[in-house]
């Protein structure tokens, strides 16, 4: 492990990873078990996918005829976690974040994507966060309240730089979220420096970090830690349909291998060893195959972490 800065309340740390390629598509991706949290020490690691409502997992993952409400109760049945992504689009009312507390049992755990107009930069004219922030943090009050939301998650743009603007602007995204744990994931490789991981120390925000096709200027394979709570996104590695695609969810068109996830076991049982919270979810979601390299990905830590 090698320290990264020293700053804040946390000694954030880096790491790189390598990848490979490879491309399947599974016939079957239900897990045979339900993928219950996994203690490490005195924390827990939860691995599941980004979002759980897709028509092309059912007669995969969900049984054909199932009803869309009841596609939520199913993968709790099945997952412990979930990153509900639908949010970066819209903000859903209160009434929708008490349905989904309604339809999981007490120990399902909740991470929820800050709306995209909150996480997208604010013209100069533009003073203060927008308004969505607040109305945002009030509709998912039913979440808090029941001790199910894990995190935020705040997805910046590419084109969201590191400068002094959007430093500050990171900074005035906590002081409008006070009470929130919030997760920062960056899309510019121009962010992995230490300066950025003093920043979030600083502002209590934890790191996310990604696994995603190297092209010049993504984010690079990581394992850095900010805090009590560790993050992780796999997004899959489609070379070829990253850039060019005709609908966007080719871009998730991927699965992985045990070759390629085998050294992200011991980097997250690391983070989780310095944690007390981790999450891994898998957002390679075409056909399904998110679910089916969450299963295979719960199975592997469990092995790694056999004595």
């Amino acid at each position: 492990m090698v320290p990264a800065v020293p700053a804040g309340p946390s000694t954030p740390r880096r790491r790189a990873l390598t990848q490979q390629s490879f491309e399947f598509v599974p016939a079957s991706v239900v897990p045979e078990d339900r993928v219950e949290p996994i203690a490490v020490g005195g924390g827990r690691i939860y691995v599941g996918t980004c979002g759980y409502s897709y028509k092309d997992w059912i007669g995969r993952f969900y049984p054909e005829g199932l009803k869309s409400s009841a596609m939520l109760p199913f993968y709790a049945e099945h997952f412990s976690a979930v990153e509900i992504d639908a949010t970066y689009y819209r903000v859903p009312s209160a009434a929708t974040f008490i349905s989904m507390d309604r339809r999981t049992p007490p120990d399902f755990r909740f991470t929820v994507k800050l709306p995209g107009t909150v996480t997208h930069l604010p013209s100069e004219e533009a003073e203060d966060v927008p308004d969505d922030a607040r109305v945002f943090r009030e509709n998912l009050e039913p979440l808090v309240a029941s001790g199910k939301l894990a995190a935020v998650l705040m997805q910046f743009p590419n084109g969201f730089r590191p400068n002094s603007r959007t430093e500050a602007y990171v900074r005035a995204l906590r002081g409008a979220l006070p009470d929130l744990p919030l997760v920062a994931e960056f899309r510019s490789r121009e962010w992995q420096r230490p300066e950025t991981l003093s920043l979030l120390s600083e502002a209590s925000i934890a790191w996310c970090n990604v696994d995603e096709p190297q092209f010049e200027g993504l984010m690079r394979p990581s394992s850095d830690v900010v805090g009590p709570l560790a993050y992780v996104r796999f997004h899959g590695r489609n070379y070829q349909k990253w850039w060019r695609h005709e609908k966007s969810e080719e871009r998730y068109d991927y699965l992985y291998t045990p070759e390629e996830l085998a050294p992200w076991t011991e980097r997250v049982a690391e983070m989780a060893s310095e944690t007390k919270t981790t999450f891994a979810f898998f957002n390679n979601h075409r056909f399904g195959q998110a679910a089916k390299n969450a299963g295979m990905f719960a199975g592997m830590l469990l092995a790694h972490l056999e004595p």
